[in-house]
């Protein structure tokens, strides 16, 4: 069976909707649809009900859909184990939010290949619905997101508490002096409200960057101040290349792993023992820098 079929089928199942499928998939919605109707041609049944409201799954959608993903995820199982490179044993596919691969997912990579020396990894960024999707595929097996998604398969585990500090390029900051040198970094929803009620003042800065702990490179050039992870600005602020801003309120949130339930036992226990020792100094190098503030 054609697995473009079978992927287009559960994006249309996850989204509910042909055009966003479309935009997921970068294709026309025409070629959704054409691909949707060759499949119930193929099954002899209809998966989806129309609407203007978007594409509900029938009865015999939602049974083919357990089916779809099976079919997906041994795909690709076979592909990964026939991929796999000379010298190695087997692979792993990580995925993390950009922000969690500096200081954490680097350092986690790190102690695998210490560990499994015969272990092909695979390490790749990604939007939480990125990362969700390749979950499901089976693409990957262990994804880091400040936003998981749970789904059938799966296990969501709490990693650690993340502390976001406000830091600015230059020395001795002032928390009533940023406006005009202050970048509102996108953390989310929550991050959101949180902002609001503790800065209002500086609630329109002119200026936002959805790039998470990247944004640390657009400040280390500029005057600019902004909230970065405590863990990720510790060798800026050692270096005293970032400073941190006195009396600013500190915003937690919570990073949390994503792990496929037919993950190798043996392999996934070696992930969890080694993530566990990465967060145990992660969470070392955030203390330092809070207690500071």
């Amino acid at each position: 069976m054609d697995l473009a079929l079978l992927k287009t089928f559960l994006s249309v199942a996850e989204t509910g909707s042909f055009a966003a499928a479309s935009d997921r998939l970068f294709v026309t919605q025409s070629a959704v649809s054409l691909r949707i109707q060759r499949l119930e041609d193929q099954l002899g049944r209809l998966l989806f009900t129309r609407s203007k409201a978007g594409a509900e799954l029938t009865p015999s959608g939602r049974e083919f859909e357990g089916y779809a993903i099976s079919l997906v995820r041994n795909w690709e199982k076979a592909r990964q184990q026939v991929a796999v490179p000379d010298g190695f044993t087997r692979t792993l596919t990580l995925g993390a939010q950009v922000s969690l691969w500096p200081r954490l997912g680097f350092r986690w990579v790190d102690a695998l290949r210490n560990l499994q020396p015969d272990l092909g990894i695979r390490a790749e960024v990604g939007t939480p619905e990125q990362l969700t999707r390749a979950m499901s595929e089976g693409v990957m097996q262990i994804a880091l997101t400040y936003t998981p998604t749970l789904r059938p398969g799966m296990t969501v585990e709490k990693v650690m508490e993340e502390d976001l500090v406000l830091v600015a390029r230059w020395e001795d900051p002032d928390l009533s002096d940023l406006r005009g040198r202050y970048v509102y970094i996108d953390w989310g929803e929550d991050f959101f409200q949180f902002h609001n009620r503790a800065l209002p003042n500086l609630s329109n800065p002119g200026l936002t960057l959805a790039m998470g702990a990247l944004a640390a490179r657009y400040l280390i050039d500029r005057e600019f101040a902004a909230y970065l992870p405590a863990r990720y600005v510790k060798r800026y602020v050692d270096r005293e290349q970032m400073f941190l801003v006195p009396g600013a309120p500190v915003y937690t949130h919570t990073a949390w792993s994503v792990w496929r339930d037919d993950l190798e036992e043996e392999l996934g226990s070696v992930a969890e023992e080694t993530l566990k020792k990465v967060v145990e100094t992660a969470e070392t190098d955030m203390a330092e820098i809070v207690d500071l503030v």
